[in-house]
């Protein structure tokens, strides 16, 4: 028979707090996971950390998870580092389900951010280090900024993409927005936890283009961890599939997305259509919804006006997006993202997910995308998580 990895216990942190140190981030979530699962650090057979920044911005170029965890107890269990931009999350996540399958169990999976540091120009330094330096200097020409990011350079001419070919209206835009900070303000753990008007939205700083302010992701500290095992746990959630692919720049970031949606679709043996909620990667708005039809969610032009229909909210008729508040709401602490996507989903798939709950949750989906390399995807990683 088949194994079947499943997450035994989830971990995250509050990502509305700056005074947090990396270290203690990581070691609040680490800690949080395994009592969870009732796992002691002991017991782990190994440990893999996902973290971007912390070279640039935490003086901690190597041996990050060693340093950090070093009080946590582990006894000497191997702990293995994960550099991969915006995903380090799902990169770690892969990496644990693999090696749980592979005999190693139980394995923690950690993912740490610390970007408010005090230095602005740094923190946008170590967010483009997940783009070639070759292809920096050029993309600076044509995409700079009131916001100083090229990245958001990147996603304003996407989101002119989908409005001009697919016919998706700014307001459709301003109206994901809104969404978003409304599920934020129904998760304790998200980065802004106050509900906004469409005026608000629309009246915010200029970032990039059409985009503003309310419409785009911040910088976040924050931590998430989770447990896995192919140890049988009643009622633990399992992953159906774990699914990565990386570009080099022979397609387009959502022709990769669309690429390995469908083989986590047919991995699974599910359909977008199967599930009942799904935490994916809005660096901005406009970019949930083009996510959305890259993903079989929606056809071309429809996934807008699905989210002003509320579809996609909770109570509505299809599938709940971002329930945490997605990268927009809940916060965007680069190498913890995918893991605190799968503690949103997990919480759901165990019926604990409070005010937000998404009655009867049995599927869930985990998209969490990372670097830009010749306007191809860096790394897409996705997990599909079935209720226990």
């Amino acid at each position: 028979m088949n194994q079947v990895v499943s997450v035994v216990g989830v971990g995250m942190t509050r990502c509305d707090q700056r005074d947090y140190t990396v270290d203690g981030m990581a070691l609040g979530a680490a800690r949080a996971a395994l009592a969870d699962a009732d796992v002691a650090p002991s017991e782990v057979s190994l440990v893999v950390l996902g973290n971007a920044a912390g070279g640039r911005l935490c003086n901690q170029g190597c041996i990050r998870g060693q340093t950090w965890l070093r009080t946590l107890g582990l006894e000497g269990t191997p702990i293995v580092n994960v550099d991969n931009s915006c995903a380090g999350g799902s990169s770690s996540l892969r990496l644990g389900h693999m090696a749980a399958l592979a005999g190693e169990s139980p394995v923690l999976v950690v993912g740490v951010e610390k970007m408010w540091t005090g230095d602005r120009a740094s923190t946008l330094s170590g967010v483009e280090d997940g783009l070639p330096s070759v292809e920096r200097d050029a993309m600076h020409a044509v995409l700079d900024n009131p916001a100083g990011s090229i990245l958001m350079g990147m996603n304003s001419v996407w989101m002119e993409r989908l409005i001009t070919e697919r016919g998706i209206t700014l307001d459709e835009v301003v109206a994901t927005a809104v969404k978003a900070r409304r599920a934020a303000a129904r998760n304790p753990l998200a980065q802004w936890q106050r509900e906004v008007t469409a005026e608000e939205v629309l009246a915010s700083a200029e970032v990039a283009g059409r985009l503003t302010r309310l419409m785009c992701s911040s910088f976040t500290d924050g931590a998430a961890a989770a447990v896995l095992t192919t140890t049988p746990r009643t009622g633990a959630p399992r992953i159906l599939a774990s699914v990565a692919r990386s570009g080099n720049g022979d397609k387009d970031y959502h022709e990769r997305l669309e690429e390995t949606a469908e083989l986590a679709w047919k991995t699974a043996g599910v359909g977008p259509g199967d599930m009942d909620l799904v935490e994916l990667h809005d660096a901005t708005s406009a970019e949930e919804l083009y996510a959305l039809e890259s993903l079989g969610f929606f056809a071309p032009g429809a996934s807008g006006p699905a989210t002003m229909a509320g579809d996609t909210d909770l109570g509505g008729g299809g599938v709940r997006v971002n329930s945490s508040g997605g990268l927009v709401g809940r916060g965007h602490p680069l190498g913890a993202t995918g893991l605190c996507q799968l503690a949103e989903v997990v919480l759901h798939l165990r019926d604990q997910a409070g005010a937000r709950q998404v009655p009867g949750a049995r599927l869930a989906a985990c998209i969490n995308t990372g670097g830009i390399i010749g306007g191809d995807a860096g790394f897409v990683g996705i997990h599909i998580v079935e209720k226990g």
